[in-house]
């Protein structure tokens, strides 16, 4: 006899079903928000709850209630008194935090921090005023955009250092990006007409005290692994294609057996790739290796964990991460800017780009032995032991396979206490999207050097690239191999095309903090 299963907790002890509108679809959807600069104007709602919080927060002080950062010091300084001059405090805080240091974070993902903090404040919870609010809008929307290093934030308090940097820079001090250049702040601001933002310390403290840096770069680094695990499908249909592979692997049926709506999605993007009604070659085995065989059971799951991570980052992008807030005429002191939901998913992310780029380097390396190419030359070379071919491009694709493994340490268990030991528990969300940023670098790499031998097995089976998305940049590059020549700029030239064909157009050339914006 079996018994229906009821939940016996009482409503208290049940998680709460309450959560933050559903503002945006998509991460895509997120991120092409922000960088077309959209929602950037208050609505009457807006500017009622901002007001209010303002106001109440007045009425607190007014009534004796002590406000961190505002009547009381910073950090472990809560226990002294705050100076009498706001302007002093609040400049004070964002001086004493510029400490950071390494590449900025990109363009993108700078423009990006400083909207996700506009979309805090706006909520009404930290208390921000109107005006100020709009003045770093307009700003922000005339194309300003501040440099903000990428080392030195524990993404605890939220990352504080990188957004002192940024405001800073709002400030008429520090360094702003333009024209993909790092120039000086204040001759940005001028070149604007525009004049620099003052910080008191309530709006200082709102601004600085947020993951908003973190979740920029762990935003930009989904949408790039996503497009990862697209190319990657499409490079294995072509593949399956060119060796005779049994197309039974990739059958919607299949993965319908299992469920995962991931392997499903990662199947049908093979599919795409293969002719209709191909059969099997007979020189092939039943069953490939599981780097073809089981290509969508490896990239759906990376799609479905991606899915999951999207979630919590949306809700994240759409709350505030704050302390202290204004909730319901209550300033409530906590620690709603700790940024572990941030953390956890960065460090997801660097494992997922790991594992493309490691399947990425098992197709590769597939397709330069001559046990598993359908007997074709070692290393794709039309003259071996004259030429080397493709060996160069396979060692130095290894490389970057161990490098991404090196960053899949999860930041989240590195932590220091910091603080005076204030700051005893911290994320290292900043950290943990940076080494994701890195590793979805390395690993469009490792695809662009598989997509070079790709091309070459097409050049060797007299068959012709595809003239369409992902494809063409290389087809219109790559010239046959045979004989040797330096072949690095055609790996980058590779992982160009497949990042601009199978990615959306949110991935600009400028995802990095290098000179000029350039991703390599």
């Amino acid at each position: 006899m079996t018994t229906r299963y009821e939940d016996t907790r009482t409503e208290r002890d049940r998680p709460p079903t309450d959560r933050p509108a559903d503002r945006w679809a998509s991460m895509a959807e997120l991120v092409g928000t922000a960088l077309a600069g959209e929602e950037l104007d208050l609505t009457g709602a807006d500017v009622g709850r901002m007001e209010d919080a303002v106001e109440q927060l007045s009425r607190h002080r007014s009534a004796g209630g002590q406000v961190y950062g505002l009547t009381r010091g910073f950090g472990p300084l809560v226990r002294y008194p705050a100076g009498d001059d706001e302007n002093v405090q609040g400049i004070g805080l964002v001086h004493h935090l510029c400490t950071g240091q390494g590449v900025p974070v990109s363009a993108s993902a700078s423009a990006l921090s400083v909207w996700l903090r506009l979309q805090s404040m706006r909520l009404g919870y930290s208390a921000v005023p109107v005006p100020l609010w709009r003045q770093i809008a307009e700003l922000h929307r005339r194309g300003f955009v501040p440099v903000m290093p990428s080392e030195g934030s524990l993404s605890a308090s939220g990352d504080l250092v990188p957004l002192a940097h940024a405001a800073l820079a709002l400030g008429g001090a520090g360094h702003a990006w333009h024209e993909g250049a790092v120039v000086a702040a204040g001759q940005r601001l001028a070149g604007l007409a525009a004049a620099p933002v003052h910080w008191p310390a309530r709006t200082a403290l709102a601004f600085v005290n947020g993951s908003s840096v973190s979740l920029a770069v762990a935003a930009l680094n989904h949408l790039e692994i996503d497009a990862q695990a697209r190319a990657l499908c499409a490079i294995t249909g072509r593949l399956a294609a060119l060796l005779g592979c049994n197309p039974q692997a990739y059958a919607d049926g299949l993965q319908r057996a299992r469920g995962h709506p991931g392997a499903r999605r990662a199947a049908g993007w093979i599919r795409q790739e293969m002719p209709d009604g191909g059969a099997p070659s007979t020189d092939r085995p039943l069953q490939e290796p599981y780097s073809l065989r089981c290509v969508p059971q490896v990239v759906g799951a990376v799609v479905d964990q991606l899915a999951a991570q999207e979630r919590i980052l949306l809700v994240e992008a759409a709350g505030c991460t704050d302390n202290p807030v204004v909730v319901d005429g209550d300033v409530l002191h906590g620690g709603n800017f700790h940024a572990l939901p941030v953390a956890f998913a960065a460090d997801q992310h660097t494992v997922l780009a790991h594992q493309l780029a490691y399947l990425a380097e098992r197709q590769l390396a597939l397709l330069v032995d001559p046990a598993t190419n359908g007997g074709r030359p070692p290393f794709l070379c039309p003259l071996p032991g004259q030429f080397s071919g493709l060996a160069g491009v396979q060692i130095a694709a290894s490389s970057m396979v161990a490098k991404c493994r090196q960053h899949a340490l999860p930041a989240t268990v590195t932590a220091i206490p910091s603080n005076l030991n204030n700051q005893d528990h911290v994320p290292m969300a900043l950290n943990a999207a940076t080494a994701a940023a890195e590793a979805v670098r390395l690993t469009w790499l490792v695809i662009g050097s598989l997509m070079v031998a790709v091309a070459q097995l097409h050049w060797l089976a007299g068959t012709e690239l595809p003239r369409r998305p992902g494809w063409q940049g290389l087809a219109t590059r790559f010239t046959p191999l045979r004989e040797d020549r330096p072949l690095a700029n055609e790996v980058r030239a590779a992982a160009t095309a497949a990042r601009a064909g199978w990615g959306t157009p949110l991935l600009g050339s400028s995802m990095t903090g290098l000179p000029r914006g350039e991703f390599w």
